[in-house]
């Protein structure tokens, strides 16, 4: 394999800790070496100066909103992927919230094709298992997981359109059993439909419609709708034996229920999305309103939350990159169970982790594991993603750690214009992004080509 470039000098983050290392990319996007800074080669490779800087594994995304087909008024394949290249995500997997919703075989195959036309960089996607004879078949098409909502939009359509969700128990538990045999991941959004009916209805019947009375019902009772859906959820894989994800893990109680499951032995892995560690506060929810709700996550959760990230009970970060227009977050101000709910996040998730490194909250190696080792390991991606080793793709992020800037809506690549982040400062800067050896971000502007990005699945040899 003949070595076509050297990132040199840069501090390289490894399975085995950070070195100073010269890492070699070969002919096929691979990583083919990591050698001694200035150690002969022999080869003519381009060489990428990264003195100074740390390199790090790209982000595996398992949780992306692409919003293509259906929905691309608020965003499409490319403009996801662009920010995923600026934000060091070198993998994503989109949802099936779209129009059609991803529920059979068919609707997989045209999603897929969209993502061979336009991604930036490597993608799957996780449909909706609600059609039971499709399961078998969407496996065998290179899928690494499926998603359901346990949860049905009160007066509003969407993000939780017909066809994605499923809170029935029994229902649940067919599906752990027909996709059980496929060996995926089954990705719960979790939610207790007829306590949040009553709590919603307790609230609205208040007259209460807006940001504040929204957020407080999704948190009512210290998380009552959350905790009882993942004992469902956690007790149905046990009963199955079906690896299970927890998206959106926000409330003590369900961490501490994880951490158990987890020591049972129960196959349940999950994730915490950017607006729980960084855009959950109540000043948040009062000051930005419907454009920070996703959740409300109050203060004693949040903490448990850092720590369940910290210990490896929150085994990832996943974006759950949501973006809606403005018109359609405005009207939250005043009805917000009519508002569009959700938050983008995926082209700044991973410099604010990293940014949360430099101000000491959590080590380097823990950040870098959540955001590329455990998500590319839980999602069949071993040998392929989420390390810098040889024989892994060049997924590969230069960042400094030293160079401060300011987040505005000036520099959102999403078609919606806005970031809730707007105004806030960071002490890190990614400045280079790899997919498989090949630059799609550098010197500050994306250069990826639409099309690059390949189909990520199981490793041939896995």
């Amino acid at each position: 394999m003949a070595v076509t470039t050297r990132i040199s000098g840069g501090d390289v983050v490894t399975p085995d800790g950070t070195v100073r290392a010269d890492i070699l990319i070969g002919d096929d996007g691979t990583i083919a070496g990591l050698v001694s800074p200035g150690t002969a080669i022999g080869d003519d490779a381009t060489v990428v100066d990264a003195t100074g800087r740390l390199v790090l594994p790209g982000m595996v995304d398992v949780h992306v909103h692409t919003r293509e087909p259906g929905y691309t008024h608020k965003e499409d394949i490319i403009t996801t992927t662009e920010q995923a290249a600026v934000g060091g995500v070198t993998t994503i997997f989109g949802m099936p919230n779209l129009d059609p919703p991803t529920t059979d075989r068919k609707t997989l195959d045209e999603v897929m094709a969209l993502y061979a036309e336009k991604s930036i960089v490597d993608y799957n996607h996780n449909p909706a298992p609600t059609n039971f004879d499709d399961i078998a078949s969407m496996a065998e098409a290179g899928i690494n997981a499926y998603k359901i909502y346990m949860v049905v939009d009160t007066g509003r359509t969407y993000p939780h359109p017909a066809g994605t969700g499923m809170h029935d128990h029994g229902h649940l538990l067919q599906m752990m059993d027909r996709i059980k045999p496929t060996g995926k991941r089954f990705i719960i959004h979790p939610h207790d439909q007829a306590l949040m009916d009553y709590i919603e209805g307790e609230v609205l019947a208040r007259g209460d419609n807006t940001p504040q009375g929204y957020a407080s019902a999704y948190a009512a009772r210290d998380g009552v709708i959350w905790d009882t859906a993942i004992d469902v959820v956690l007790r149905l894989s046990e009963a199955s034996g079906c690896p299970i994800h927890i998206a959106h893990m926000q409330t003590r109680r369900s961490i501490d229920a994880v951490r158990r499951a987890k020591a049972r032995g129960v196959d349940v892995t999950g994730e915490v999305n950017h607006w729980a560690l960084f855009l959950s506060t109540w000043s948040d929810v009062e000051t930005q309103g419907p454009y920070v709700l996703s959740y409300w996550v109050p203060d004693d959760h949040r903490a448990a939350v850092w720590e369940g990230l910290l210990d490896g009970t929150i085994d990832m970060i996943s974006s759950d990159h949501a973006p809606h227009t403005r018109e359609e977050k405005e009207v939250g101000w005043t009805k917000m169970w009519s508002a569009h709910t959700g938050t983008p996040g995926i082209q700044y998730y991973y410099p604010l982790l990293l940014d949360a490194v430099r101000l000491g909250k959590l080590p380097l190696e823990r950040a870098v594991e959540a955001a590329a080792r455990r998500p590319a390991d839980a999602f069949g991606l071993t040998g392929r993603k989420g390390r810098i080793a040889v024989g892994y793709d060049a997924d590969l992020v230069v960042a400094n750690l030293d160079s401060p800037w300011t987040i505005t809506n000036d520099d959102v690549l999403s078609r919606i214009g806005w970031t809730p982040y707007d105004g806030r400062s960071l002490g890190v800067r990614f400045e280079r992004t790899l997919v498989r050896g090949t630059d799609v971000f550098a010197d500050g502007a994306v250069v990826g080509k639409p099309g690059h990005g390949r189909l990520a699945t199981a490793h041939p040899s896995a």
